[in-house]
C-alpha cells in the first residue's frame, strides 16, 4: 500500500483522568459504574457513537439475552420501566430493549454518577511508556487529542486500544479465524400484534400457511440471510427484525465493515417483502428504523493471564480471582458460512452444570500494565467468546474491571498486582454475589 509521512507534531492533552474508559457499549458502562461506585472521582467515558448502550442502543438490540450476578442491570431494566411508566413484567418485557429510553437512562446514570462522557470520539493510538499505558491519543471533532489516564479499561469490543499497544490476540475460531457473521438489526411498523408471530431463535419452528417460516427463509431470502427471528418491541405494532446476514466480514477493517453495511441493507427490503408474504399480523409492515451500526459478533480474542474456555462454561467453574458471577448464556454461535446456527453452537438443548464467573486473569493482557479489557474482547476461546460476549454478562465483566481499576489505584498497585480480595469486597459491597 502506498503510504506518506506525516510530520511530527504536538498534540493537546485533553484531559487527565484516572480511568478511562473506552467504548460506551454495557462492558463499558459496566466499567464506569464498577470504579465509580468504587469511590473513584475521575472516570471518564469516551464512545464513538452520540449516545451509550453500544449494541443495545446503537445498534438496535431487541432484547438483553443471557445471565450475570452484576445487579445493575436489573436496576438500569428497572429505570427503564419506571421511565416508560409501566407495570408491565410479564412475558419477558422487562428485557425487552426501548432503545430511546436506554439512551435517556444511561445518560443520567452515568451524570449521577459523576462520569464524564465524550461522545464522537475515537481512539486512534495509544500512549505507551515502558510497556505501560498512560493514555490514549484520541481524533473527533476536536481534532487529535490526548486524554492521559492512570488506567485504561479497552471495552470497545474489538479490542482496538489494545491492539493500538501492541497486545497480542488471535482473530475468530482457532485453524481458520473465521469469525461469526454480522447483522444489521432494524425494526418494521404495522404489524398486527394480535396474529403476529415471533420466533426467537434457529430452533423455533413455526407453521404458517405457506409452511414452517425458517424453512421457508431458507429457500426464500438471498444467501448467506435465511432464517427468522422476530422480536417484540415497546411500541406499538412495531417489531425488532434480526434476519440480515452476512459473513466474511472483518470487523477491524472500515472496508469490510461498509461491504458488511451494504450487504445487509440491500437484504431488507427483501426481507420485509418475505415477512409481508409469508408471515401471520405482517401483510402490512414497512420498514421504519436501522441501527445506527452494523452488528459485529466476534473479532479479536486477547492473548490474557487466562483463557476461559468452553469446559469453564459447562461445568460451571468458579475461580478464585473471580471478577463478576453468577453467569449463564448458551453457545450462541451464528452459522460462519450461511443462515441460522453454527453446528457447534447450543440454544435450545444447551446443558451447563451451574453458572460459572469470570477471572480477573481474562481481563488482564500479558506483558502490558496500565491496561484492561471488559467484554466480548476478553481472553476466550472462540466457543466461549459466543457465551461471555451476551450484553448482561459484559456488563457484569466490565463492572469487575471498572472496580479492579479502582481499587488498584487507591492503593498504588499496578493492575495486573491489584490485591483480588479487596476487589472482590468492594464487588459484593456493589451487591455481586460471591461465588460461594
Amino acid at each position: 500500500m502506498k503510504s506518506i509521512h506525516e510530520q511530527a507534531r504536538d498534540i493537546p492533552v485533553a484531559a487527565e483522568v484516572d480511568i478511562l474508559v473506552a467504548g460506551a457499549g454495557p462492558a463499558g458502562i459496566g466499567a464506569a459504574i464498577g470504579a465509580a461506585k468504587a469511590g473513584n472521582k475521575r472516570v471518564m467515558l469516551i464512545e464513538k457513537c452520540n449516545s451509550l448502550g453500544g449494541m443495545a442502543t446503537s445498534g438496535m438490540m431487541s432484547h438483553w439475552v443471557g445471565v450475570t450476578g452484576s445487579p445493575e442491570v436489573a436496576a438500569i431494566q428497572e429505570r427503564c420501566r419506571k421511565l416508560l411508566n409501566t407495570q408491565e413484567a410479564g412475558s419477558g418485557w422487562l428485557f425487552t430493549i426501548h432503545h430511546e429510553v436506554l439512551k435517556y437512562v444511561l445518560a443520567e446514570y452515568m451524570e449521577e454518577l459523576g462520569v464524564t462522557v465524550q461522545y464522537h470520539t475515537i481512539v486512534s493510538d495509544v500512549i505507551a511508556e515502558q510497556g505501560a499505558l498512560r493514555g490514549v491519543i484520541t481524533e473527533s471533532k476536536s481534532g487529535r487529542e490526548a486524554i492521559l489516564a492512570k488506567a485504561v479499561i479497552d471495552a470497545s469490543g474489538d479490542g482496538d486500544v489494545a491492539a493500538r499497544a501492541g497486545a497480542g490476540f488471535t482473530v475468530g475460531r482457532d485453524g481458520d479465524h473465521a469469525c461469526q457473521p454480522a447483522t444489521l438489526m432494524f425494526r418494521v411498523g404495522g404489524v398486527d400484534y394480535s396474529r403476529a408471530i415471533f420466533p426467537g431463535s434457529f430452533e423455533t419452528q413455526v407453521q404458517v400457511p405457506a409452511g414452517e417460516i425458517q424453512a421457508l427463509a431458507r429457500q426464500t431470502l438471498p444467501a448467506p440471510a435465511g432464517h427468522t427471528l422476530l422480536y417484540r418491541t415497546w411500541i406499538p405494532g412495531e417489531v425488532c427484525v434480526n434476519m440480515t446476514n452476512v459473513t466474511g466480514i472483518d470487523g477491524t477493517d472500515a472496508r469490510s465493515l461498509s461491504r458488511a453495511e451494504t450487504v445487509c441493507r440491500k437484504q431488507m427490503p427483501l426481507i420485509v417483502d418475505f415477512l409481508r408474504r409469508y408471515a401471520p399480523g405482517y401483510e402490512n409492515c414497512y420498514p421504519v428504523a436501522s441501527a445506527e451500526v452494523v452488528g459485529i459478533r466476534e473479532t479479536r480474542h486477547f492473548h490474557t493471564n487466562y483463557t476461559l474456555n468452553e469446559d469453564d462454561i459447562v461445568e460451571g467453574r468458579l475461580f478464585a480471582d473471580w471478577i463478576s458471577t453468577g453467569n449463564a448464556f448458551n453457545f450462541d454461535i451464528h452459522n460462519i458460512e450461511g443462515a441460522g446456527l453454527d453446528k457447534h453452537g447450543a440454544q435450545k438443548h444447551f446443558k451447563a452444570k451451574g453458572r460459572y464467573s469470570v477471572p480477573y486473569g481474562c481481563c488482564v493482557p500479558k506483558a502490558l500494565d496500565g491496561l484492561l479489557l471488559a467484554g466480548r474482547c476478553i481472553g476466550g476461546t472462540h466457543k466461549a467468546h459466543s457465551n461471555f460476549r451476551a450484553m448482561p454478562i459484559c456488563l457484569g465483566i466490565g463492572q469487575g474491571a471498572g472496580a479492579a481499576a479502582a481499587v488498584a489505584i487507591a492503593s498504588g498497585n499496578v493492575l495486573r498486582e491489584v490485591d483480588i480480595t479487596a476487589v472482590q469486597s468492594e464487588l459484593m459491597r456493589q451487591g455481586v454475589p460471591d461465588h460461594n
